[in-house]
């Protein structure tokens, strides 16, 4: 239970600080609260990802093909976003991947 607690500890804050910059922004409450339960759930989900490869190798790709969905939803009405998204996708998971092998 402790390695459970670690993960969504790890996803709060990788999901913190991708909610932080849409705060800024003025952005919605629904997206908030999707980006930072987004975040809580890889944070479950990529420390326990086995695929061969270093652990923030591992969370980098993994974040970025789950948000591939979310890409293609916000850039029918902002098409320039998928750059931003993208970048923080690879940057967190490559954290969280990070973080993941060292506390989970």
């Amino acid at each position: 239970m402790q390695g459970v607690a670690a993960a969504l500890f790890i996803g709060a804050v990788a999901g913190l600080v991708d909610v932080a910059p849409m705060l800024a922004r003025g952005s919605g409450a629904r997206a908030n609260v999707s980006a930072f339960v987004h975040w809580l759930v890889l944070g479950l989900v990529i420390p326990y990802l086995h695929w061969g490869l270093a652990s923030w190798l591992t969370g980098a790709l993994a974040a970025l093909l789950l948000a591939l969905p979310v890409i293609i939803i916000v850039t029918e009405e902002e098409p320039g976003a998928w750059l931003p998204i993208g970048v923080m996708s690879v940057f967190l998971g490559a954290l969280v991947g990070w973080a993941g092998a060292l506390w989970v």
